[in-house]
């Protein structure tokens, strides 16, 4: 008889997820954790469905209609079943409006669904984070007006009124050099002010509502004369005239994901404060949507996991299954132990931001929330690449054909690193927070997060990390090329040594309950290395690159 291999098969997301279900445990108390569990459950069935769906139909990209077959211009974009089915699942299991309930816990409800639902929803999840990015930069303007009239419909629990908010800044001339935006606002003769100019990049174009940094018209040059507004982009049913798509992006991955070129010829508009420092209004919507992308980059890795774990157990090699083979076996521990410190690293983003915006936090704890952020979001996105890619090589050859759905987990993951700033631009936001108290936050926190933890070494190894990373500041406090060139390496040591501490706490809240598991996964990510400091040789590189 012919061989024929079983291919993998997901676990249940939530029920199988000993990360996340620790975690809730730990954090949550017993009230909120019970009432949250129907949601969870729910999310996970519903990827356990989406990931059988992928499997068994041929994926498909959105379809741009320019015009109809009677010459009028209708720029209408064809969805995938999950992004028709978004709305509903998101209304219905408070994905963004948990965010925003009246708890320091609301920012870690919200988040674990986003990681359930994340990978499910085909990328649905960009217009989601987006649309929370703008709550939050609207709510903390004060536009008595907008709020009242956009937060309704972003934090609906009702299908039929909800609504998704895109965020415009990207420009033909590049990603994050904004002041040289060339859109721009002018009023007309009513006071109404319109935006025209083009943006390259627009992630959430099948969208309600918009934030678009434009120039006033008469305003200076440079980043600080950018103001921010507020658009809308339908009339009913029908796109408003005054926004053009020219065509959607052909990608690398998120293929589902409808990115489009957009023209604006006249967009009516609204500042949401002063017509200037708009880069400084949009802020807050960074803080969330880089949180929304460490915790997506670590579902992806979540994701990759379990399928390699799960196939592991089924193919068998050389007389017994994968998952008895000595290297086979190292290789998965080590991307387990990887993950668990990106995991308890984002998560601790998620809560942290909650306690903050409800004035639950620490004094210490906006200084750290300010430094993890660009932390989180940068090593959990150059992780998931890693991490996707080694899972691939799980599954031989099977890993690189497209059918069954491996290789999409590598191409997607790529975005993470690129999304809400590159590795590079994060890293210099994380100097930028280290120039205030940072490091200091980092060093109390840490020592929290170590209290009551038995394992001596990893305790020992995260102190004269941290210490070496003050020594490193220290001695090129003076040399500003040499910080920035070092920056990435600072930076990942700073993250590494923030995630062993934490997976130290969760080790020592569940050793009493008789998991051992965390201690484990502490043991080996230490063994990993947390200091990747370097000093750069900054004459070699430009030698190199003449």
């Amino acid at each position: 008889m012919a061989f024929l291999q079983d291919p993998p098969q997901l676990p249940h997301p939530y029920r199988g997820d000993r990360s996340l279900l620790a975690l809730l445990d730990r954090a949550l108390p017993a009230g909120r954790r019970a009432a949250l569990n129907a949601d969870l459950e729910a999310l996970g069935d519903y990827a356990q469905m989406a990931w059988r769906r992928a499997c068994t139909t041929t994926r498909r990209k959105p379809l741009l209609t320019q015009w109809d077959a009677w010459g009028q211009r209708v720029d209408r974009i064809e969805l995938t079943t999950a992004w028709q089915e978004g709305p509903q699942l998101t209304t219905r299991h408070a994905v963004l409006a948990a965010g925003h309930g009246g708890s320091e816990h609301a920012r870690l409800e919200e988040f674990s669904r986003v990681y359930l639902y994340h990978l499910a929803s085909e990328f649905y999840t960009c217009p989601l984070a987006m649309t929370d990015g703008a709550t939050t930069a609207i709510r903390a303007s004060g536009n008595r007006e907008l709020i009242d009239r956009a937060l309704p419909h972003f934090l609906s629990r009702d299908a039929a009124t909800f609504w998704l908010s895109g965020q415009w800044m990207t420009e033909n001339t590049g990603g994050s050099d904004v002041g040289s935006t060339e859109t721009t606002a002018r009023q007309d003769a009513s006071g109404q002010w319109r935006l025209f100019g083009r943006k390259w990049f627009s992630s959430a174009v099948v969208g309600e509502a918009a934030l678009a940094l434009a120039r006033p018209e008469g305003a200076g040059a440079g980043t600080a004369a950018l103001a921010l507004f507020y658009v809308e982009t339908m009339d009913g049913e029908q796109r408003k005239p005054e926004l053009v798509i020219d065509r959607l992006k052909d990608k690398l991955g998120t293929h589902e994901l409808p990115t489009a070129e957009i023209h604006l010829d006249g967009l009516p508009a609204w500042p949401l404060g002063e017509l200037a420092h708009g880069v400084r209004q949009v802020a807050p919507m960074l803080n969330v949507t880089r949180t929304w992308n460490a915790i997506c980059a670590i579902a992806s890795m979540a994701r990759a996991i379990s399928l390699a774990r799960d196939y592991a157990t089924r193919r068998q090699a050389f007389g017994r299954p994968l998952i008895d083979q000595p290297l086979h076996a190292q290789t998965l521990a080590d991307m387990q132990a990887e993950f668990e410190g990106a995991f308890a690293l984002a998560f601790e983003v998620a809560h942290l931001l909650g306690r903050v915006e409800h004035g639950a936090a620490a004094p210490h704890e906006a200084a750290l929330l300010r430094l993890l952020t660009p932390l989180a979001k940068l090593w959990t996105g150059k992780l998931a690449v890693k991490l996707c890619s080694e899972a691939l090589e799980c599954f031989g050859g099977a890993g690189y054909i497209e059918d069954t759905g491996l290789p999409q987990l590598l191409r997607d993951a790529q975005v993470y690193a690129i999304w809400e700033g590159t590795t590079n631009v994060l890293s210099l936001d994380s100097l930028r927070a280290l120039a205030g108290d940072g490091l200091g936050a980092l060093r109390t926190a840490s020592a929290s997060w170590l209290d009551g933890n038995d394992d001596m070494h990893a305790a020992a190894t995260i102190r004269q990390t941290l210490d070496a990373a003050t020594r490193w500041l220290d001695q090129h406090a003076a040399a500003r090329d040499t910080l920035e060139a070092g920056a990435r390496a600072l930076a990942i040591t700073l993250a590494r040594c923030a995630a062993a501490a934490l997976l130290a706490r969760q080790a020592t809240w569940s050793n009493p309950h008789g998991d051992r598991r965390p201690a484990a996964a502490l043991r080996r990510f230490i063994s990993h290395g947390l200091d990747r400091l370097v000093t750069p040789e900054t004459d070699n590189s430009t030698l190199l690159l003449s």
